[in-house]
């Protein structure tokens, strides 16, 4: 991280924000809101009739039984998996971290999960539950979902959550800031919770449904790289769409762009509206063929989700057994 440098944003609670470093060819596009502004809006459209068809005839590939089964284990060992409900309770928790380190009770070659995202108020229960796993324990924070509160409160939220055990944290971008604009405060925002973070990974999320444009998903992609994120996140879940695959397609041009221009590899989440295996599958299949194989790994690649597990499992024990299991014969948290 570098040094305090003032705020891009004009007025408001951020007088001072702790940059990450860049590479000189872009240090200037955070040099004031201007510069920002400039740079974001230089960037090259995104022809959305042309990102469309490309996500559509990914879509259509088809898996041979070997690497589906391979595919399958590979998306297990990247899911998130999520409760983010008012009604959490400890036991609901406890529950949910038992199916991430043994998602199949039948089968103990079935993948641990990548991680378990709960509240801040909850991270304390996941993170004793899941002691010595290797199963990250993430939470949202800022305020999730809305964004909507003071920077005080959001860094607040932040620090709650890895004072609990966090080892990773979700923030939310402001959409209103971003829409209206105003780049410089939704950078300033990112770059004060990464500084927080510190070692801790931070994602992103932008509620790309919110956003309207491809143009602008790609804007809140490269503004969220350049205050620090280490993973770009679609969704909070809460907001339709949630994840689709064209948005997801704009996204993972926007990481092997950044990789090419700096030598840092950022993580990508697709989260929400994730429900099927074979949905899974066809992000896999963007993940290799638009950012590139080295993106195939569940430390820069995750799916959010609370119902895609179950999926994953049943179509696992097809693929091993050759017959279907139901859903009534897979554990549910």
């Amino acid at each position: 991280m570098g040094p305090d440098t003032p705020a891009l944003a004009h007025g408001g609670a951020v007088t001072t924000v702790q940059r990450p470093a860049l590479p000189a060819h872009l240090a200037g596009a955070v040099a004031d809101e201007a510069a920002l502004r400039r740079f974001l809006h230089g960037l090259p459209g995104v022809d959305p009739v042309g990102v469309e068809a490309r996500a559509a005839a990914l879509g259509t590939r088809s898996i041979k039984k070997q690497s589906k089964l391979d595919a399958l284990d590979l998306a297990i060992s990247m899911v998130d998996l999520t409760t983010l409900e008012g009604a959490d309770t400890p036991g609901k928790v406890r529950s949910l971290c038992a199916k991430a380190r043994r998602p199949d009770p039948d089968d103990l070659s079935t993948p641990q999960v990548a991680a378990v995202c709960v509240y801040p108020d909850r991270v304390a229960v996941a993170a004793e539950e899941l002691a010595g796993t290797g199963i990250g324990i993430a939470s949202v924070a800022t305020a999730f979902p809305s964004g909507r509160s003071s920077m005080a409160i959001k860094l607040a939220d932040t620090r709650l959550a890895i004072e609990s055990g966090a080892t990773e944290v979700d923030m939310v971008i402001d959409r209103g800031a971003f829409l209206a604009g105003e780049y410089g405060r939704v950078y300033d925002e990112i770059a004060a919770v990464k500084a927080e973070c510190g070692a801790i990974r931070l994602k992103v999320i932008l509620e790309t449904g919110e956003l309207a444009t491809y143009d602008n998903v790609r804007r809140a992609s490269w503004l969220a790289m350049l205050a620090g994120a280490d993973f770009i996140k679609t969704s909070t879940g809460k907001i339709s769409p949630a994840a689709t695959l064209p948005v997801i397609h704009v996204m993972l041009q926007a990481v092997r762009d950044w990789r090419a221009a700096t030598g840092q590899q950022i993580a990508v989440k697709p989260a929400g509206g994730i429900r099927t295996a074979k949905d899974a599958i066809r992000f896999l299949v963007a993940v290799h063929e638009v950012a590139g194989p080295e993106w195939l790994d569940p430390f820069y690649f995750r799916f959010g989700a609370s119902s895609l597990l179950s999926d994953l499992i049943m179509q696992r024990r097809k693929q091993l057994s050759g017959h279907y299991w139901g859903p009534d014969y897979v554990t549910v948290a």
